[in-house]
């Protein structure tokens, strides 16, 4: 079954890592922004996690850094700086601060009342992107709400709904290639965490896939 994007006026694209706004949603956004639909990102953590043992990228400058390829990522999309708000949580650690996301995502529905939510799956491998789609569940509000599993990649589901990304796979792996701090580009921490080649692959297919949630 295909996306119906009828009638979203306004989206909240909730995102547990930088990067993972492009890699679930990236195609959604684009069509919604071509629409005329507002879209405003959030991203909960800080994503300083990713190469602990990096002297060359120590924390404060990799949590920097993946702002700006989200920023230069989500501009490409026509999603402004101004329209991204990071919250800055501890990466690997949303499970311990529940309360801390629950409040800060209460604040942003409230504030923004979009008409579609965007969010991470429950039942994502990844504990932070359990731990944001936990947070969500808490919080009535009457939009609409889609989401979107990272990893693992491609995983399937028997009620996914699908978006056709614009400008297919090639589109989506270059705004995936923004994150570059994710791509293999710090060299000096060969614990550090990278997106496999095969990772890229499926992360950029062409088509997004989504599951709605009962509001």
């Amino acid at each position: 079954m295909r996306l119906a994007l009828g009638g979203i006026r306004s989206a909240l694209i909730v995102a547990p890592h930088p990067d993972d706004e492009i890699i679930g949603g990236a195609g959604l956004i684009a069509a919604l922004r071509l629409r005329g639909a507002t879209v405003r990102v959030v991203i909960v953590s800080d994503g300083g996690a990713s190469h602990p043992g990096s002297t060359a990228w120590p924390r404060a400058r990799l949590v920097a850094e993946r702002r700006r390829e989200s920023r230069r990522a989500l501009l490409r999309l026509a999603v402004p700086a101004d329209a991204v708000t990071f919250v800055g949580l501890p990466d690997g650690a949303l499970a311990a601060q529940g309360e801390a996301c629950r409040r800060t995502l209460r604040r942003l529905v409230a504030q923004t009342e979009p008409t579609l939510i965007v969010a991470p799956a429950a039942s994502d491998a990844h504990p932070d992107h359990r731990a944001v789609a936990a947070a969500l569940r808490e919080i009535r509000t009457p939009a609409r709400r889609l989401d979107y599993q990272v990893w693992p990649p491609r995983g399937r589901h028997p009620r996914a709904i699908t978006l056709v990304v614009a400008r297919g796979a090639a589109a989506k792996r270059s705004l995936i290639r923004a994150h570059r701090t994710q791509l293999g580009a710090i060299r000096d921490d060969p614990a550090g965490f990278a997106i496999a080649r095969h990772e890229l692959a499926a992360f950029a297919h062409p088509l997004e896939r989504f599951v709605a949630q009962q509001r």
